[in-house]
């Protein structure tokens, strides 16, 4: 059906293009007409193609390389940018070739081998009328053809628009397949057939591109093909090899592309196939790695330390240095300060409402801590040499009074909270806590957990750790050096902003007085400014007036010099030196202010069992004060948090500053101010000042009691309120819920309720007398775990235990309330009454023992001349001591009986 309209012409073919299908038909795509065909011819090797070769006329293949990029591999990125173009680069090329008149030349199909960089062209021309030799001469006829026609239109397009393409003749059978075998310089020729020698092979591959080297056919396992490797210069040259020759039938000893043949004549011929080869083996480094572990993996390590040390580090001291000096806070730039004064600002009302938190105000409780206030600034304001530790039980204002300092000094502050670093449930997640606080950034947190699987792969392959995963302490000590880096980088950077702002204003100087002696010679009329020459004309210069040109000394006679000038002579170099020196003191505070300063709150945090934690934070702040490279503040409510700083500096002593809470007067003062801005109540009556005064002055119960109040309460609920939580939570911690609990607790019942029985009726006891009577008895151990839990406070002088106070002055309206409570207050008397009197008893059946003792060895209770001798002394002794513990005793037992009386009587 389709070859008679072909013979005829009525069919423009030399214009069309034939594209295959998957169901075996063909579409010619002409100018005007579109033919279907179902001829359709299998040939080995080849995909459908259709049978269109009428009488006396062949079919053959050319291939045009360098129109598209050779693929190297399936993520080369050039072969989606060439694909963009592919439709329009071959109907270029079919609308090239299509004018080639000879013999016959007709296309019948452009097909792209995109992954080779080329198009194959399939084309028909007349059959010679005798032997083959004569068909392919007209076959290389038609290629100069096809290649002087492309030359004369300007040659062939590329993908990139520069370049040409280039036709090649196809001798073999075209493999168009798209397996991810990409093109490269070792193509792998094999041989069905027997082998061909280096010589033809050569001959044979040499005209498409220069070979590096061959190798020779080496002996394979039966069934499978021997084969040569051809390694090519080019890869260019490998792929027109293989789509120019794939499946040529050579002889063995054939020198001359004549010889070759596309269709197996008669004779024993061999048939060539070619695939490409890797030029590098697939996984060869994962193979040496897995094979060679005990250099890679420390290799690997050494690798990931020195990218870590040359890269990383750098940006992640950057990144603290920015958080200090706070670079990524929006509102310290100019632009936004400028736009919120102009806008924000002019609003009678503040509509961010992130309105500043006032400072307290003298007459609240911020005038109890002036002293300490002050003692901070005198710290910060020396060169760093030891620690200051900011003291105080919890509201106390200690983080109040270092923001005051910090911000009044404009000091830059690296602040870490110890408390989200003890709230961390991981080593991961601490290590993150503390990057992120400190502004460590980046952190790859997630190769931690990696870092231990491939120490435990390790172990397995060579026996011992590579050294990829470090300690918790170890990663802690790694972030605080860079911190440590990055505070360096703070310091220098003020000192430079410092120096540049002097420098301006020197500058700024210099230009007055220029200006200023500049007027003076105006006005002694000696000045001349030869810019007016042009303007009033004054022979040449009018013409060339080349500016400003101040005259010099010498052309003026200057003023004789006046006595107050002598005298000021006279006293300049001592002026001078006074200058050099206040420059030099100058100089040095501006070194100090540079320094930042390392605020660690929530130091030795209560309940948390961080040693750990505590050494590396100390420690990393005893370089930063020996280095002089920050002053460091440690801000703590615990009263063991100078045990930990101590062996940081074990040489240094630590500047310690106490906060106490407020006198009486200052928190009636803070009550009254707070009341009155919350308009509630103008003033307090006397009454409600009795009841403030037993709240005490710690802020936290204050401001509790100023919220309870706002809320609806009246003074006396709100205080009775306060104290009735706070005794039901002494009562519950100190003394236990049951016998059991308190069997748990660090202190026992008795030296708990001795203390707060003696706090009930005084203020302050000494600490001496607590810790050598009973029940204590030397237990310094029960005392501190009662100052660590709060329930008392111990004041030192020079460094010793003196006083001991009530934890928070709520306290002694609580001690009150329990000693009131009858029955509690009896139950606590009689088990204390009881271990005393077991106490007592156990001293007199000692005393007794040991009289017994006395006698068995000859004790004799008459007295000689010479008064009493050693043992009856000693039997004196026993026998007051007996004496006095029974009277003890006796009295200890009358107490309880009148205590069941009162059990009695509940």
């Amino acid at each position: 059906m389709l070859r008679p309209l072909i013979g005829l012409g009525r069919l423009p073919l030399g214009r069309a293009r034939v594209r295959p299908f998957l169901s075996g038909r063909l579409f010619l795509r002409g100018e005007t007409t579109l033919v279907e065909s179902t001829d359709v011819v299998k040939n080995e090797g080849l995909p459908d193609v259709p049978h269109l070769e009428p009488p006396g006329r062949k079919d053959a293949w050319l291939y045009v390389s360098g129109v598209f990029p050779i693929r190297f591999a399936w993520w080369d990125i050039r072969y989606l940018i060439a694909r963009v173009e592919k439709e329009d680069i071959i109907d270029q090329i079919t609308a090239l070739i299509n004018d080639c008149t000879a013999h016959n030349f007709q296309v019948l199909e452009v097909d792209a081998a995109q992954k080779d960089g080329g198009v194959f062209v399939h084309f028909q021309y007349d059959a010679p009328a005798q032997g083959r030799g004569d068909d392919f001469e007209r076959l290389k006829e038609i290629e100069q053809g096809v290649r002087d026609e492309v030359d004369r239109r300007g040659g062939l397009p590329t993908w990139k628009r520069i370049g040409m393409g280039h036709v090649w003749l196809v001798r073999g059978k075209p493999w168009r397949e798209d397996l991810y075998r990409f093109p490269s310089q070792l193509l792998r020729v094999e041989f069905d057939g027997p082998d061909v020698d280096h010589e033809s092979l050569y001959d044979i591959l040499r005209p498409y591109g220069r070979i590096a080297e061959m190798t020779t056919p080496t002996p394979v396992p039966a069934g499978s093909l021997r084969s040569s490797l051809i390694v090519f210069t080019h890869t260019h040259s490998a792929t027109l090899a293989r789509n120019c020759l794939h499946g040529v039938y050579v002889a063995p000893h054939a020198h001359d592309l004549g010889a070759i043949h596309a269709f197996p004549p008669d004779g024993k011929l061999t048939r060539l196939r070619m695939v490409y080869e890797r030029a590098i083996k697939e996984h060869l480094i994962r193979d040496w790695i897995s094979n060679h572990p005990r250099i890679a993996l420390p290799v690997a390590a050494f690798l990931l330390a020195t990218l870590t040390y040359t890269i990383f580090d750098p940006v992640r001291a950057w990144f603290v240095e920015a958080k200090v000096l706070d670079w990524f806070d929006y509102r310290n730039y100019s632009a936004f300060r400028w736009l919120r004064r102009n806008t924000i600002e002019r609003l009678p009302f503040d509509m961010s409402g992130n309105a500043p938190a006032a400072m307290p105000s003298a007459s609240s409780a911020w005038r109890e801590r002036e002293d300490a206030a002050s003692a901070i600034k005198a710290f910060l304001s020396e060169q760093p040499s030891n620690f200051a530790l900011v003291s105080g039980p919890e509201g106390s204002g200690k983080s109040v009074m270092i923001h005051h300092a910090l911000s009044t000094g404009h000091r830059h502050a690296l602040i870490i909270d110890c408390a989200e670093l003890c709230k961390a449930s991981s080593d991961t997640a601490l290590v993150s806590e503390l990057a992120k606080q400190t502004g460590y950034w980046p952190v790859f947190g997630m190769f931690s957990s990696l870092n231990n699987l491939l120490d435990l792969a390790s172990v397995g392959l060579i026996g011992q750790k590579a050294g990829f995963s470090t300690s918790v302490e170890q990663q802690m000590k790694q972030v605080l050096e860079v911190v440590g880096k990055g505070l360096e980088q703070v310091s220098k950077y003020h000192k430079a902003q410092v120096a540049r702002k002097n420098e301006y204003a020197q500058c700024k100087v210099e230009e007055r007085a220029l200006e200023a002696e500049r007027k003076e010679l105006i006005r002694k009329g000696v000045w001349h400014d030869g810019r007016l020459d042009c303007v009033a004309g004054n022979g040449v210069m009018c013409e060339l007036g080349v500016g400003d040109e101040p005259m010099r000394e010498e052309d003026y006679s200057p003023l004789p010099p006046s006595s107050s000038t002598t005298a000021a002579t006279a006293v300049q170099p001592q002026e001078k030196q006074e200058g050099e020196e206040g420059k030099k003191i100058e100089e040095e505070v501006q070194d100090i202010t540079a320094l930042p300063v390392v605020v660690m709150k929530n130091w030795a945090l209560k309940g948390a069992k961080k040693d750990q934690l505590w050494d590396v934070l100390s420690g990393w702040a005893a370089a930063l004060v020996e280095n002089k490279v920050a002053h460091v503040v440690f801000v703590s409510d615990n009263s063991s948090a100078p045990k930990n700083l101590a062996r940081a500096l074990p040489s240094k002593p630590i500047s310690t500053i106490a906060l106490t809470d407020a006198t009486a007067e200052s928190a009636l003062g803070f009550v009254t101010e707070k009341l009155k801005e919350a308009g509630v109540k103008d003033g307090l009556t006397d009454q409600d000042c009795i009841e403030v005064r037993r709240l005490g002055g710690r802020l936290t119960d204050l401001e509790s009691f100023v919220y309870k109040v706002r809320n609806g309460q009246t003074i006396s609920e709100a205080v009775e309120d306060i104290i009735s939580r706070n005794v039901a939570e002494v009562r519950k911690n100190a003394f236990g819920d049951d016998a059991e609990d308190a069997k748990n607790l660090p202190w026992t019942t008795e030296q708990a309720w001795s203390i707060f029985r003696r706090l009930a009726k005084q203020d302050e006891i000494p600490y001496a007398d607590v810790l050598l009577e009973y029940p204590f008895k030397g237990n310094e151990t029960a005392l501190r775990e009662l100052e660590h839990d709060e329930f008392i406070s111990v004041t030192q002088v020079n460094g010793r235990p003196q006083r001991i106070r009530a934890g928070k002055p709520v306290y002694y309206s609580v001690f009150q309330r329990l000693t009131s409570d009858k029955i509690f207050s009896a139950m606590q008397d009689f088990s204390y009454n009881e271990r005393a009197i077991a106490a007592a008893e156990t001293t007199i059946k000692a005393a007794e023992q040991e009289l017994n003792t006395l006698t068995n060895i000859g004790l004799n209770t008459g007295k000689g001349w010479l008064g009493a001798s050693g043992l009856e002394s000693r039997a004196e002794y026993l026998l007051k001591k007996i004496q006095d513990n029974e009277r003890k005793v006796e009295h200890l037992e009358a107490q309880n009986n009148k205590l069941k009386m009162v059990f009695k009587e509940d």
